[in-house]
């Protein structure tokens, strides 16, 4: 398992790991778990990774997104378009996981066009402080099959890059919407 984000994991990391992020693994399958502190409150953080329907507000390589069935609940499909660039057009995913009071979110993917089979993830929200403010700890963990012809290290570096990206990308909007929401805030005083 892996812990990233320049930090080493501190005991409550590891117990929302522990707690929400436990994958059965197969031999022929790679998992990492990945950390990043994001200084926005969890509530706003939160309005972005709960849009199953809208994947496209934070994370780069999704150029639009289409729910399929459901009415975003579990069980729900959508269609995501991928950015040109990478090794996939298309990915199909459910969403598995939802729950609103503990910011749980986890999906897997079950089609698409794209090397990532068996592929399942889950993304927590914890809120913390941060710098004196309301912050939130975010933990992203995932499994998949380690495609033939690539080493466990060579599939579990490329999902890690994407994730990492994603969870950049989620600081970067959710921090530029609380400074928006802050100076909104001083202006109407």
């Amino acid at each position: 398992m892996t812990i990233s984000d320049n930090t080493t994991a501190n005991s409550s990391e590891n117990d929302y790991i522990n707690r929400h992020h436990k994958h059965e693994i197969r031999s022929s399958q790679c998992t990492s778990s990945l950390v990043r502190r994001i200084k926005a409150p969890v509530h706003l953080v939160w309005s972005l990774v709960r849009r199953f329907d809208q994947p496209q507000k934070y994370k780069p390589f999704v150029s639009g997104c289409n729910v399929q069935s459901g009415d975003l609940e579990i069980g729900s499909v959508r269609e995501v378009n991928v950015r040109s660039g990478l090794p996939a057009t298309t990915s199909t995913e459910m969403l598995e996981l939802f729950n609103e009071e503990e910011h749980i979110l986890g999906m897997k993917i079950v089609g698409g066009d794209h090397r990532l089979q068996n592929y399942s993830s889950v993304i927590t929200l914890h809120p913390e402080i941060i710098d004196g403010r309301p912050g939130t700890l975010v933990i992203e963990s995932f499994v998949v099959d380690v495609p033939e012809g690539n080493t466990t290290e060579e599939t579990c570096y490329f999902v890690e890059a994407l994730i990492k990206c994603n969870l950049k990308s989620l600081a970067d909007v959710s921090e530029r919407l609380t400074v928006q929401d802050h100076t909104d805030s001083l202006i109407q005083v």
